[in-house]
Parts: C-alpha cells; structure tokens; sequence
C-alpha cells in the first residue's frame, strides 16, 4: 500500500520492496529447495536473488521506463543506459544468512539523481521492517522517524563490522584492526547484511558500522538513511565520496570522528606514513597470535591498543623476568585407613555402614 506521505518515487520503490520480500518469505518456507550456486569463494547467490530482483527492476521500470538499472546481479543489462536516475539495487542482501534459515538479511533499493542518492528502502521481511528516506526529509522505519545514537563515548557503544570473507582479502589487515577496536568498544557484532547494519546505525540500534569490500548496492540505500537519521558516513580516512571506494564507516558523528583516527592508517587511500604505521600493527598483531603462552609478546593485545591499560603497559616496559618453572602439580588421595566401624558382636558390620561396601 502506498502512502501519502512518501515522496511518489520511493513510494514505488516501497511496493517494488516489498514484491521482493514475499517472494523471499516464501522461499525462506523451505530453504533446502533452494536452488544455490556460487559466484566465487564464499559468495552465493540463488534463484530468490534473481526471482527478487527481477521483482524489483519490473516494478520499478513499470513507473519509470526511462529511468536506469545498477543491480547487483544483472548489472545495467536493464533500463536506459544514459538516464540522470540510476536504481541500484541489492534484491538479498545477506544471502549467506538466507541459505542457513539466519533470519538478517533484506532488500536494499536506492535512486541515485546525477550521482547522488535521493531515495532509500531497505525492508527486512523476516521482521517486516521498512526503512525509508528522501533527502532532506528525514529517515524513517515503519514511518517512525529515527536518529542515530546519543552516545559518545566508545566504551559504552555497539559497533557492527563484516569479516572479510573473499579470496584475496587481507585478513590479517582485518585482525589488526579487530584488535584495535574490540578493547575500546562495548561489543563488536557482525551480522552479514551490510545494508540492514546501515539502517540499524540510522536508528540508534548500533553506534557504528564499517566494513571493506562493499559494492555500491551493498551500501546505497543505506548510505542516505544514516545522513537523513544524522549520522555520517565515508570511507575510513572520512572522506564522504565512498561509494564506489569498497571501503565504508558510519556512525554517529561523535562516534564516527573517534573512529577515523582510528581506521584511518588501514585505508587504501592512506597516506603513506599512515600505511607503515598500519603495516608494523599488522605485523605486531600477527606476530602475536602465533607467540607462545610462555612469551612476552602474547600481551600485546591488551598493552598496546588501549591507553585506559597503562599499569599492563608500564609492566610491558620493563625487560620480562625469567619465566618460573610451573609449580608440582598437588594431588589430593582419599584416606583409606579411617578408624574401624561399629561391628555386633559376631564382627559383622551395621546394615548401611560404608565399610561394608
């Protein structure tokens, strides 16, 4: 149903949305039939994919005939090819969750105007969740406006991520950056649809988000809802033209300036100083995973990403004592030789005394 409040554009992306998440409910009914094959290492896609994005691009071409079409598995094989107004679209974001019966993932359908995104969706059909924006009206779910978060302090926020997960990926990178943030964070989470991780930064529901290796559909619609919700949004040195960079934070805006610093030195747009004091964390951090429980370098973790940490750091300084050798192990016997029992008189035991057994 459309509603009169919407803007007429994201009104159709609205019902194009939610063709898409019947189709995704009723395959999510039984899960095991779905059809699966893989694009690479780790990255699926199914016929609810395509049966959800052709939805999509025929509701949408439907009202706009001459409008284009960036979607993540047709590319711009539909629409017109020189339009100003580009949908990019994400028909399941979340596949893998989709193919285990994980119930996160969603549709994700954005309207890029001359480069810049205009109109947002991003529906959850497991939860029947709709997010939408239109720029500078506000970003709203289930037409409730909604902000980002309040807090400010990194210790006290829930920040959303996405593993790396492709061939080719630099997962050590990723490991130096988790070791950085996990200690100044409340909680990291990584729920594995980077769209619905947007719209929950947009309603305070996470402080933040980041990620590396995303495409314009995993990140559009998203995007404009965390601006509208009064977040920012960039790649990881807080440059806002990120959407086609394959890198993406999100936040708050006091969150979002502690975590620039921060993810800064890992971005590919670093300078390069920043890039060999990100190559001597990574190499510090690998060096430390594979360090044994009997060396120093095991407490680096703790000693050298936190400043709140200073006691463990001040130890760290000192040259390491000569490790102990480990105490004998004690062990502890059961006496046998407790005084004798009770007997009658014909040296029979009493009935239930324990010597007896």
């Amino acid at each position: 149903m459309s509603s009169p409040n919407l803007h007429p554009m994201l009104n159709v992306a609205v019902k194009a949305a939610r063709a898409a998440g019947a189709i995704i409910n009723r395959a999510a009914l039984d899960v095991e039939a779905v059809r699966i094959s893989q694009k690479q290492v780790n990255d699926f896609v199914t016929e609810v994919d395509h049966a959800s994005e052709k939805a999509i691009i025929e509701t949408l071409l439907g009202a706009y005939p001459g409008h284009g079409i960036l979607a993540e598995e047709s590319g711009s094989e539909y629409g017109a090819k020189d339009s100003d107004y580009v949908w990019i679209i994400d028909p399941l974001d979340g596949t893998t969750n989709f193919i285990h019966g994980f119930p996160v993932y969603c549709v994700s359908i954005a309207l890029s105007v001359r480069g810049k995104i205009e109109q947002a969706v991003v529906y959850d059909p497991t939860r029947n969740d709709l997010f939408t924006a239109t720029k500078g009206r506000g970003a709203y779910m289930n037409d409730r406006r909604i902000r980002v978060s309040k807090r400010t302090r990194l210790n006290e926020c829930l920040i959303s991520t996405g593993f790396p997960f492709r061939t080719g990926d630099n997962f050590k990178q990723y490991l130096a950056i988790m070791a950085d943030m996990m200690p100044r964070a409340a909680g990291l989470r990584r729920p594995g649809a980077a769209a619905l991780d947007l719209a929950y930064v947009a309603a305070g529901f996470t402080d933040a988000f980041f990620e590396t290796g995303l495409n314009p559909w995993d990140v559009a619609a998203g995007s404009l809802l965390v601006t509208e919700a009064g977040g920012l949004i960039g790649n990881f040195t807080g440059e806002p033209d990120f959407l086609e960079q394959r890198e993406c934070l999100a936040g708050a805006p006091r969150v979002y300036g502690q975590l620039v610093p921060l993810l800064a030195k890992y971005s590919k747009f670093a300078n390069v100083d920043d890039k060999l004091r990100a190559s001597d964390r990574v190499r510090a951090v690998s060096a430390s995973t594979k360090a044994s429980t009997d060396d120093a370098s095991v407490d680096l973790y703790a000693r050298s990403t936190v400043v709140d940490f200073a006691d463990e750091a001040a130890e760290g300084s000192a040259a390491p004592a000569p490790a102990a050798a480990p105490a004998p192990r004690k062990l502890t016997r059961v006496r046998r030789d407790a005084p004798p029992a009770p007997r009658h008189g014909d040296g029979a035991p009493f009935e239930g005394d324990a010597s007896s057994k």
